[in-house]
Order: C-alpha cells, then structure tokens, then sequence
C-alpha cells in the first residue's frame, strides 16, 4: 500500500490568507498546506479520501491518472468542494465514480452539488454513484474499509481503516470502542490542529496521549494550522516514530 499526502492544512489552509505569521511567511515547501485529504494506491486501485478546494491542483502535482472511487470522511466544505473535477476521470475512464459517505454527508452532497443528480442532466456534468455507509464494514473494490466513528465536537466523522493504516482528520473525542478498532495499525494518522485548546480538534498534546494509547509502529499528524508552528520546530521536538506529514508526502506500508 502507497499511501500520498494530497493536502495536510486546515479549512483555511496554510499559508492563510492575509497572515503574514512566521509560518505563514516561511518559504520551507512543507509550512505550504492544501485542504486536507489522502490518496491511497492499494491491490492495484485508486482511491481518495475527500475531495476539498485543492482537489484539481493536488491531482495534477501528483499526475494521478487513474481514480476507482472517493470516499469522504464528513460533509464540510473543506472535504467536499472539489467533488466538480472528478470529471476528468469520469471522461478518461468512461464509467460514473463510487463515492462513499454517510447518509448525511450524501444529502450534503446532493444539495451543494443538485446539479449532478438532476434526472434532465446538463451534458458533461460529474457522474457518480453514492454508496451509503455506516459504522461497519465496506468493500470498495473488494477491498476491505473499517469506518472508524470520531467526534468532531458534535459532530460524527469518520475516520478509515484499509489493513493496517488508519486515517483519522477532524477528531477532538474517540471513544474507546472506536480506539479498539484503530489498534494493530502498523501506521496511523491523527489530526493535530495547534497547541492551544480548541472546541472541535486534538490539540498537539492531546494528539501525542492518542498515540500513546493506540501504540502504531509510526504515526503522522495532519490537519496541521499555522497556529501550530513551522514544520521545522514542531518536527524536532517529536519522537522519532512521529511526524508531521506535509503535503507531497509519500509512505508505503507492507
């Protein structure tokens, strides 16, 4: 399994818009953050997990030409606002795209993008095919995804588990059922937003105590704000089977 960091910042992104913070000044390629999502090559399929602003650009920098299916951890615009260019893959494909998610993130979907599901459509407008999920496990393209359910305030997110890598973003709570899940992960990857408190976002500490208690061989943070520091500072004071992905980053997982 290939797993690719399409994007690691925040809603906003990093460098933020109008900042001109140390982080956000920082001319080091890995403070430059896209919207938050993944792409995992697996068993010979293409899949992404969420479809944010940068979608189109995150694509083209890693010349993914092949896409099987999207799924998406939750219906906020960050993780949903590029779904419009998977359009090229519906043409070079010749084939609608699966897309997973929850019921309320496919009613989401269906209302930001009504366009899509029209029964008269507009000729050349995305074809997909949603596929509902819940708090069990999926196929997607016989390959088996364990939905992990966190807590994104009061909001259920989830995260995905494909073998032994787990992918989690937009967590602040993880019950202990779900925990239970995420162990014998080999790799995981967790959310750290910044080091002070925030209502719906592990913090840097709380993020490292998560790690300790899911206990992978390596882990990564990501959903990374300027707030929390140049990638150069923050990286140098984490243990050495932590660190901060950046977007570009490729791992690969046996």
């Amino acid at each position: 399994m290939k797993v690719t960091f399409l994007g690691t910042g925040t809603s906003q992104g990093v460098p933020v818009i109008g900042c001109d913070c140390p982080v956000c000044s920082s001319l080091d390629f890995r403070d430059k953050r896209t919207r938050s999502a993944i792409h995992v090559a697996v068993d010979g399929k293409s899949i992404v997990i969420d479809t944010g602003p940068d979608f189109r650009s995150q694509m083209l920098r890693e010349k993914i030409h092949q896409l099987d299916a999207v799924l998406f951890t939750h219906e906020h615009k960050d993780h949903t606002a590029g779904l419009d260019d998977i359009r090229p893959f519906n043409f070079s494909q010749k084939k609608d795209m699966p897309i997973y998610g929850t019921k309320k993130v496919l009613n989401q979907i269906k209302k930001e993008f009504a366009y899509i599901f029209e029964e008269i459509k507009y000729p050349g407008v995305p074809s997909v095919i949603p596929n509902e999920i819940v708090n069990e496990l999926f196929l997607v393209e016989n390959i088996p995804v364990l939905p992990i359910q966190v807590m994104h305030y009061r909001l259920p997110v989830f995260g995905f588990r494909i073998k032994d890598f787990t992918y989690i973003t937009d967590a602040k709570y993880i019950d202990k059922k779900e925990i239970e899940k995420i162990k014998g992960s080999k790799t995981l990857v967790l959310n750290a937003l910044q080091k002070t408190h925030h209502i719906s976002h592990l913090t840097l500490e709380e993020a490292l105590e998560m790690v300790e208690k899911i206990e992978p061989e390596q882990a990564y943070f990501t959903h990374i704000s300027h707030k929390l520091g140049s990638h150069r500072e923050i990286e140098a004071q984490l243990p050495s089977h932590i660190r901060l992905a950046f977007d570009g980053l490729k791992i690969e997982i046996n």
